[in-house]
């Protein structure tokens, strides 16, 4: 079994595929993504990316939180715990940071978005700060309010 790890510069370009393998999935429920690039060709800092095997988790510092920008296993690794030890080291990373706890944006009906986080200890975020409020503007803009999106919350504990 591989473990969690900070990414190295020269894996972000082949992480792209990982993510889009994962986004295929949504095409299963009727959500098919805007063209564009994705989220992890977007980011140039390893530092901001944990991986296990062909999967990744990408966070940034929004509101004095942990952030999850992007949480992504490739199909053929699912459902062998990969994602959970991402969101594991994601928290870890937050109580290391000193962070009150991890966000993220979602999907609120798709079976492995919002009832997945909600199993792994999230919870609907009421009343987000400014720069979340501002994350959950830009995703509409960029057309990726295909389906309900929800914002959560986990307290570091």
């Amino acid at each position: 079994m591989s473990v969690v790890r900070w990414a190295r510069e020269e894996e972000l370009p082949a992480l792209a595929e990982v993510e889009r393998a994962a986004d295929g999935l949504f095409e299963q429920v009727g959500i098919v993504f805007p063209p564009g690039t994705t989220m992890i060709e977007e980011c140039d800092d390893p530092g901001r990316v944990l991986v296990e095997g062909r999967g990744f988790a990408m966070i940034s510092m929004v509101d004095g939180n942990v952030h999850l920008d992007q949480l992504a296993v490739h199909p053929d690794s699912m459902r062998q715990g990969i994602g959970g030890r991402l969101m594991a080291a994601v928290h870890d990373h937050a109580v290391a940071v000193g962070a009150p706890g991890v966000t993220l944006t979602t999907f609120r009906d798709v079976p492995w978005n919002a009832p997945w986080y909600t199993r792994h200890g999230f919870a609907p975020m009421d009343d987000p700060g400014p720069e979340l409020r501002a994350i959950v503007q830009h995703e509409r803009e960029l057309g990726l309010e295909i389906a309900p999106r929800i914002v959560m919350y986990r307290p570091v504990v």
